[in-house]
């Protein structure tokens, strides 16, 4: 029995499932305790990570600063250990460039409002131009040709 489990484990996840369903359509109670073999050794589930795909690794959020340290250890140290260095080196890049990208937001926005500001005194001067006159002495004695 401890073989036939063996060969099944090395054929992997597809054969386990299929089983599984077969044995459901052909007669339930030896489905139900199929499933029950299942769950218990822990194929099912997050027991055995190497023939249930990445079961013990969990996808990391781009959320958090430190999501790298969600997945398993592989158990080769000198891998973990560069894995662990290689992430944290792309994390401070990935905040490095946040930072560039802020930066170049602001500079591009502060150039926007300078056009603006500039383009709003030309023409805030050029109406200020035609009201504004040098007054004389006699400004006061001629009467306004409008």
């Amino acid at each position: 029995m401890t073989q036939m489990v063996a060969k099944l484990d090395d054929l992997g996840t597809p054969i386990w499932i299929a089983l599984l369903v077969l044995s459901f359509a052909m007669f339930w109670p030896v489905g139900l305790a199929l499933l029950a073999f299942l769950l218990v050794s822990g194929r099912f589930g997050s027991g055995r990570g190497r023939h249930w795909g990445c079961v013990g690794m969990r996808r990391h959020s781009h959320r958090g600063a430190s999501s790298h340290r969600y997945y398993a250890a592989t158990g080769n140290a000198a891998f973990d250990e560069y894995r662990e260095q290689t992430l944290e080196r792309l994390e401070e890049e990935q905040r490095e460039f946040q930072e560039f990208l802020r930066r170049l937001r602001m500079a591009k926005d502060r150039t926007e409002f300078d056009r603006f500001m500039a383009t709003r005194r030309a023409k805030l001067d050029e109406g200020s131009d035609d009201d504004e006159r040098p007054s004389t002495e006699n400004d006061s004695l001629v009467p306004d040709p409008a």
